[in-house]
């Protein structure tokens, strides 16, 4: 069984997998990711016919396939397959062109698209926050995300050197004033220096601009390089 959730509401999305995931699954059953993360060959072959040492259900989340052109084309190549399947998959995606959604609509058991209204479109400083708390998980979950409402790769660096140069402000300073910020960002980002050893967010800042410069003059592909650099935090 396939179902199939995506839309630009990412947050709606995964409350509905949750929710029927909640609901339907069996409490012998077992669920599991697959994302860009975990992804290696033939995962997706392998799940259509894994059965549990229990005999439980077996259950498959696989998050934003598009993330990786690998997972997403095995993906592709598998829908009928995971349709007919007797294990279950649940689906998360983002926006999908008409061809990608007739080709899920046409082995789907469920289909459902949630769409982002104004308030729910995606916080960019989301991003921000979670390089200030050194989550790179969180990171780069957030990366798929903007990416998935259409951010350019400049933009989303954009606002993570913004957040390091308060970083930086916040460790050279000793009031806002004296660093020209308001209170709370300065505080915040005074809070988050906690985070990092003495010359870290230096090494960050010039990493991402030297990043930025490369993309730029065509040396490295800035939206990989991007990921690489959100991964190792370098």
């Amino acid at each position: 069984m396939l179902h199939v959730y995506y839309g630009t509401n990412r947050q709606g999305v995964r409350d509905a997998a949750g929710d029927f995931s909640t609901k339907n699954l069996p409490a012998d059953g077992v669920i599991t990711t697959i994302d860009a993360q975990n992804y290696t060959p033939n995962i997706i072959a392998d799940a259509l016919g894994a059965t549990s040492l229990f005999d439980g259900a077996q259950w498959y989340l696989i998050d934003t396939p598009s993330a990786h052109a690998d997972l997403a084309e095995e993906v592709q190549h598998n829908l009928a397959e995971m349709s007919e399947s007797a294990n279950t998959f649940l689906l998360l995606e983002g926006a999908l062109l008409a061809p990608a959604k007739k080709k899920y609509t046409k082995h789907a058991t469920v289909i459902q698209e949630f769409t982002a209204t104004k308030a729910d479109r995606f916080n960019t400083f989301a991003l921000a926050d979670a390089l200030a708390q050194k989550d790179r998980r969180q990171l780069w979950v957030l990366l798929q995300e903007a990416r998935l409402e259409g951010l350019a790769a400049e933009e989303i660096i954009g606002v993570l050197w913004w957040q390091l140069k308060a970083l930086r402000l916040a460790d050279v300073t000793a009031t806002a004033s004296e660093a020209g910020m308001k209170e709370f960002p300065y505080n915040k980002a005074k809070r988050s220096l906690a985070q990092f050893s003495p010359g870290a967010v230096a090494e960050l800042s010039q990493s991402l601009l030297e990043l930025y410069h490369d993309g730029h003059a065509g040396l490295r592909d800035i939206d990989l390089a991007l990921e690489e650099w959100v991964l190792s935090g370098k």
